[in-house]
């Protein structure tokens, strides 16, 4: 793996140098735009608006627009805004794990320790790990200021970089039920499909992605000339008269198994 940021986690007065790792892949299946005629490669170009003309990487800035005229930034700019936090995560406090909401959980990295920093990362996992605390913290990257949360899994120190509250949207503007009441046998009978559907460990390992494995089938088999066919799928709308018929239709299967 390419470590994609190097710098240090600020634990107190101690100093943790570490690379920062992606933890996630891509599994999808790498398609390429086309144009329908010929099947040639479409490609997008970077057109200056005025000139029309195709504009080369080294020649574009970034730039903000202020009072109708654009302030150009460059790289040392966006150093100067904060260079420390560019290189340092700070660990500002800690907190459980299930005090953050999942609302605000962004993407997950894995932090490796450099030499000299071994010692003081084992520390601050195993320290993490007695407490079944998380760390939250905030540093720099990519030109932009993340708050993040550090835990300990396993062997490994993770950074899970989470949202700040003011990216979070409020909901009040959607069309969200509040003054419909269920039955009590209606809520039991739900609490019990739950329970049913509950395992005593939960495994995400036996969870695949299926849509590409039967999307690459059909490539295949269109490939051999050969003709698929769209299976016919109606999907039916629940109406609230059916609620404890349905609820019982779906523990029937399972009762059968056991």
């Amino acid at each position: 793996m390419r470590a994609i940021w190097s710098g240090s986690i600020g634990f107190g007065l101690v100093n943790i140098p570490v690379k920062l790792f992606s933890a996630t892949q891509d599994s999808q299946l790498d398609l390429d735009m086309l144009d329908k005629h010929g099947h040639a490669n479409i490609r997008y170009a970077r057109i200056n608006a005025d000139t029309g003309k195709e504009v080369e990487w080294a020649d574009i800035v970034k730039g903000y627009k202020l009072n109708d005229r654009y302030v150009v930034l460059t790289d040392a700019d966006f150093e100067k805004v904060a260079p420390l936090k560019s290189k340092i995560i700070t660990i500002n406090e800690f907190t459980s794990e299930d005090a953050i909401d999942t609302t605000f959980y962004e993407m997950p990295y894995y932090l490796e320790p450099t030499k000299g920093g071994e010692k003081a990362y084992v520390l601050l996992r195993e320290a993490l790990k007695q407490s079944g605390k998380v760390a939250i913290g905030q540093f720099v990257m990519r030109n932009k200021e993340s708050l993040c949360l550090l835990r300990a899994q396993d062997d490994v120190l993770l950074l899970l970089k989470i949202r700040f509250p003011e990216e979070i949207r409020e909901y009040s503007d959607l069309n969200i039920p509040g003054d419909i009441s269920v039955k009590p046998a209606e809520l039991k009978m739900a609490q019990t499909l739950i329970n049913q559907l509950t395992p005593k460990k939960l495994s995400l390992d036996k969870y695949k992605d299926t849509y590409d494995e039967a999307l690459l089938k059909i490539i295949q088999a269109k490939a051999k000339g050969k003709k698929v066919t769209t299976p016919a799928i109606k999907i039916e709308s629940s109406r609230s008269k059916d609620l404890m018929a349905q609820l019982k239709a779906s523990l029937t299967p399972r009762k059968k198994a056991s």
